[in-house]
């Protein structure tokens, strides 16, 4: 260690344990029987950085809270992943860290979340505190501090191995302190590190240019469904879903008093906007008199009551099924307002007016009442109604098939990381495989 400042670790509790758990690639807990790449070597994290921990000034005194001292918390590594972090959500003050365990850490400290939601990492651009949910390393001149970020970052898998809990997976203080790395000199650090740093620039840039046009693609058929809603031409009306539709919820869950043959039934989770996902029915006692009144039959259009309020689809397959009380039943008296009333309840939800019908403080509903009042442009021709609808499933069908393109290489440049971060922590990397990684 060349820097005093980095000479103890400062979290006390329990001492550093005794097991050896090896990680993926250069992170263990404990000394790894693992071999090190020509020039590398495992060392322990705490011999060339200081263990810090975090804390929460109590928020039972509000003058504690705001000031000048930035305050790492979960949401803004989540945020950050990755990063180098030079703002947060909330801050504290002096008078909050002489009040509490929480500590003023040094620009460059490198942290990683380890309770609740684990393993998000970030650099502190400047001086900050963090929460409790944090294991903090102040790096020594023998460590580069975005090198140990990208090393973390490469874990990932990992920490399910490191970490321990009944209820929220927690790598605990004993584990972080016997953490070792393996690592080649600074200089070769710093040379992974540009590397890294020039690779993840161009997959960024290639992401954010993969989103744009997903975004682009999605507003493009929002927009279409605006201009067509929106124009009410000669002879449109405004009609209330109970003028023009019989609706209807499905039958309640209770095992105790429901009785009958079990059978599959829709839950609101099954309901997708435009489709249904029918891998993981369960199934509920119906009687045979119950059929009609609890089962969707073809061309009925299923919304969403709770849980994913207004989504809304239409069963089409010829064979009928039974639905639970989160879902409501519509049957309108002209079948050619199906299509229409979901396309145009999805251009509501999507422009943020469908809530306006919602109620609950917490989670939110869509009754039976506030479904029969919901207002639909309806045009005097059902057969404008078929041609608007075909023209929106064709444009929809397009959309659907460009964000299922963008996604696959989304997740495909998500894999590219993984794969030159792989590379780069067994001692495999140089400037020209990473360029290789980016060509393929």
């Amino acid at each position: 260690m060349k820097n005093a400042r980095t000479a103890n670790t400062k979290t006390g509790g329990r001492s550093a344990t005794d097991r050896v758990i090896m990680g993926e690639y250069a992170l263990a807990v404990g000394l790894p029987e693992a071999e090190a790449p020509t020039g590398w070597k495992w060392t322990k994290l705490t011999d060339v950085s200081r263990l810090e921990s975090g804390h929460t000034p109590s928020r039972r005194f509000p003058e504690y809270w705001g000031g000048t001292v930035p305050w790492l918390g979960i949401k803004d590594a989540r945020e950050y992943h990755g990063e180098t972090i030079h703002q947060t959500r909330e801050y504290t003050n002096p008078l909050g860290l002489k009040n509490s365990s929480a500590r003023l850490l040094p620009a460059k400290t490198v942290c990683l979340s380890r309770t609740a939601s684990v393993g998000y990492v970030v650099v502190m651009g400047e001086e900050m505190a963090t929460s409790q949910d944090f294991v903090n390393w102040v790096c020594s001149d023998d460590l580069y501090p975005q090198f140990l970020k990208y090393l973390l970052v490469a874990e990932k898998k990992a920490y399910s191995k490191f970490s321990s809990g009944a209820v929220h997976q927690t790598i605990y203080f004993p584990e972080a302190k016997a953490f070792h790395i393996c690592h080649p000199s600074v200089a070769e650090q710093k040379r992974i590190v540009s590397i890294l740093d020039e690779a993840f620039g161009a997959i960024e840039r290639a992401k954010e240019n993969a989103e744009r046009n997903l975004a682009n693609a999605k507003e493009l058929f929002a927009s279409y469904l605006d201009r067509v809603f929106a124009q009410k031409g000669d002879g449109w009306e405004e009609k209330t879903v109970g003028e023009i539709a019989i609706h209807s919820l499905g039958k309640m869950l209770d095992k105790r008093k429901n009785r009958g043959t079990p059978s599959p039934y829709l839950r609101n989770k099954n309901v997708r906007w435009f489709d249904f996902d029918l891998d993981d029915l369960l199934e509920m006692k119906f009687e045979s008199q119950e059929k009609h009144k609890y089962t969707a039959e073809s061309g009925d259009v299923l919304v969403c009551e709770g849980g994913y309020p207004g989504r809304a689809a239409i069963w089409n397959s010829t064979d009928p099924i039974f639905f639970q009380k989160a879902i409501h039943r519509i049957r309108f008296n002209d079948a050619a307002h199906n299509r229409w009333f979901v396309y145009f309840i999805f251009h509501s939800d999507v422009r943020g007016t469908l809530r306006q019908y919602f109620t609950g403080a917490g989670i939110q509903h869509f009754t039976g009442k506030a479904l029969g009042r919901f207002k639909i442009p309806v045009p005097p021709d059902s057969a404008l109604v078929e041609t608007f609808c075909d023209r929106f499933d064709s444009l929809r069908e397009k959309t659907e098939k460009m964000e299922t393109l963008y996604t696959q290489k989304l997740t495909a440049l998500d894999e590219l990381k993984q794969s030159i971060l792989q590379k780069a922590f067994t001692g495999q990397l140089t400037a020209k495989s990473a360029e290789l990684e980016l060509v393929g």
